[in-house]
């Protein structure tokens, strides 16, 4: 690739890029006030998810309460409240352990891993919340009905108009034969250069370039799907590659740091189909069933995407989130979206961000 090239491919490739990313305002929660008062101590996200397992079986889950600004942390007994207060916390006495809802997941892992349906524990219900798409029906969406109702109130169903798919189309961003995807976040392996993409992306193309029809830009060295869903792709042409964002107009926001997201967390995602949109965290370890496959582990969010934003990254500030993994619904009519967690993609690879 000729050196006069390479401004045109910063511009298509930078960071997330046009093919992934842009900057907004984020919520910085480590900032936030956990309780009221000029000595409130102050507890992070992580803190937080530190604490409630810590607790064990008297904890279940964490989230951010935007209104109130504060971090709170379910508990099923007193002395656990007091002990989530004297950390700067709020304490929320609810019904179920984080234990009993674990069990209500395995339960619908065992019998009722059907295609077309999702479920992740949402900490402010305090239940298993089951999703079933529009190609649920008949006999499955009767053996899923049966299963959530003997999970009595640690579960509840609700249905979605669209149907759970993984976002790979054919058209522009990154590019493999008929199909495209969206670059993720650059990252470094050995001292090497390479990026992050979906793993149904990297399963489906081989070798990348950022025009369809062009030369080869990478090619792609491991990828999961299902199970998970990442794949990392290596540079093979000489191309920028800064750890950085195109705004769609503004700055470029570099990306510093890989982090865990948090529930009620406000995100931002960008991909080569449908550019920037943002959105609310809402749970987190989701379970999708796709026809492909199952995957784990995903964040949930109510932000759109489309078709070719797979890949397309997650993101609050300088962080690193997720990638784009699939859901239902669209940037027109809305719908939710869920992520291949980053941490554990780059933990996966023996990558870093940068």
């Amino acid at each position: 690739m000729k050196h006069r090239r390479n401004t045109q491919r910063r511009a298509v490739l930078a960071g997330a890029g046009a093919l992934a990313l842009a900057a907004t305002a984020t919520l910085t929660l480590a900032n936030a006030n956990a309780a009221d008062g000029p000595a409130a101590k102050q507890l992070t996200p992580a803190a937080a998810t530190a604490l409630a397992s810590q607790l064990s079986g008297h904890a279940a889950g964490s989230y951010y309460d935007a209104a109130a600004k504060k971090l709170v942390v379910n508990v099923v007994d007193r002395a656990a409240a007091d002990a989530v207060r004297a950390q700067g916390a709020e304490a929320r006495m609810v019904r179920h352990s984080l234990a009993q809802l674990d069990a209500a997941r395995q339960t619908l892992k065992r019998q009722a891993t059907i295609p077309g349906t999702a479920w992740a524990m949402d900490p402010r219900t305090n239940k298993v919340v089951v999703t079933a798409d529009r190609t649920v029906s008949g006999a499955k969406l009767d053996k899923l009905n049966k299963v959530v109702k003997r999970l009595g109130s640690k579960a509840t169903l609700r249905h979605s108009k669209s149907a759970f798919t993984p976002f790979i189309a054919g058209g522009d961003a990154i590019w493999g034969s008929s199909s495209r995807c969206s670059l993720g976040f650059n990252v470094t392996k050995g001292g090497q250069p390479y990026f992050l993409t979906a793993g149904h992306c990297g399963n489906a193309v081989k070798s990348w370039s950022d025009k369809q029809g062009g030369q080869e830009i990478a090619s792609t060295e491991d990828s999961k799907f299902p199970g998970s869903d990442y794949a990392i792709a290596k540079y093979t042409a000489d191309i920028a590659h800064p750890s950085e964002v195109n705004t769609y107009g503004g700055s470029p926001q570099k990306i510093t740091k890989a982090a865990e997201a948090t529930v009620g967390q406000k995100v931002t995602r960008s991909g080569s189909t449908t550019q920037v949109h943002d959105g609310t965290v809402k749970a987190l370890n989701a379970s999708v069933n796709y026809q492909e496959g199952t995957v784990e582990g995903l964040i949930q969010t109510d932000v759109c995407a489309e078709p070719g934003d797979s890949g397309g990254a997650l993101y609050a500030g300088d962080s690193a989130l997720g990638l784009t993994s699939g859901g239902s619904g669209n940037c027109s009519s809305g719908g939710e979206t869920y992520f291949q967690p980053v941490p554990a993609a780059l933990k996966a690879v023996g990558a870093e961000i940068g």
